[in-house]
């Protein structure tokens, strides 16, 4: 059995776990994986990316049914035939595919996208629960997106629903529930940085690194 292990964060939006997971994969030196998985996804099954990107943390089945009977440009290369029909399970299962083999590769950082669930049976996992006030929260997407205090309250409560519920199709298990994670911590309480160091050594000690 290889050295390898997988850090896995979920997040409320605007916690700064997104930053909070880059710069402790940084600081362990370790690959960090987002968004990048839409890429990575995409080339693997030879789907276009706007297949991923429109069914990134959402449950609803019908999306890719409607369109797939669509020739290019939603298919790359031809791998897949064009009357396919696929659904977010489906997308979902290759997704979960490409999670495997990248932590079977290497030690990564994975935020989101059921990670910690697909990754259940691997002995060396750290799965994490990053929330904040809702006051940091709004302060921060106001910033980040120059958005006002109710649209960025409006984007929270939204954005939280769709990954509670993503979350919890594909897992079985409560998003944010302090049962489910090994650990969940206000990133308020210690600000981004304070976040990041404490995890570390959470990591370190856990995994006896």
């Amino acid at each position: 059995m290889n050295n390898n292990y997988v850090i896995n964060i979920g997040r409320q939006l605007g916690s700064g776990g997104r930053e909070i997971g880059a710069k402790l994969a940084e600081l362990l030196d370790i690959s960090y994986f987002d968004k990048e998985l839409i890429n990575i996804a995409s080339r693997e099954s030879g789907l276009c990316e706007e297949f991923f990107e429109k069914a990134d943390e959402k449950t609803t089945q019908s999306f890719v049914g409607r369109i797939f009977g669509i020739r290019s440009p939603f298919i790359n290369d031809g791998t897949i035939p064009y009357d396919n029909c696929l659904s977010n399970d489906a997308l979902f299962k290759i997704q979960s595919d490409v999670i495997r083999k990248l932590a079977d590769e290497k030690s990564c950082l994975f935020v989101g996208r059921c990670a910690d669930y697909i990754l259940r049976e691997n002995p060396r996992c750290v799965n994490v629960f990053i929330c904040s006030s809702m006051e940091d929260r709004i302060k921060r997407l106001c910033i980040k997106l120059n958005i006002n205090p109710d649209e960025a309250e409006e984007l929270i409560e939204k954005t939280d629903r769709k990954r509670a519920s993503y979350y919890n199709y594909y897992s079985y298990k409560e998003w944010g529930a302090a049962s489910t994670y090994h650990l969940c911590i206000d990133s308020s309480a210690l600000g981004i940085y304070g976040t990041v160091e404490f995890l570390k050594l959470f990591v370190e000690k856990k995994l006896r690194l």
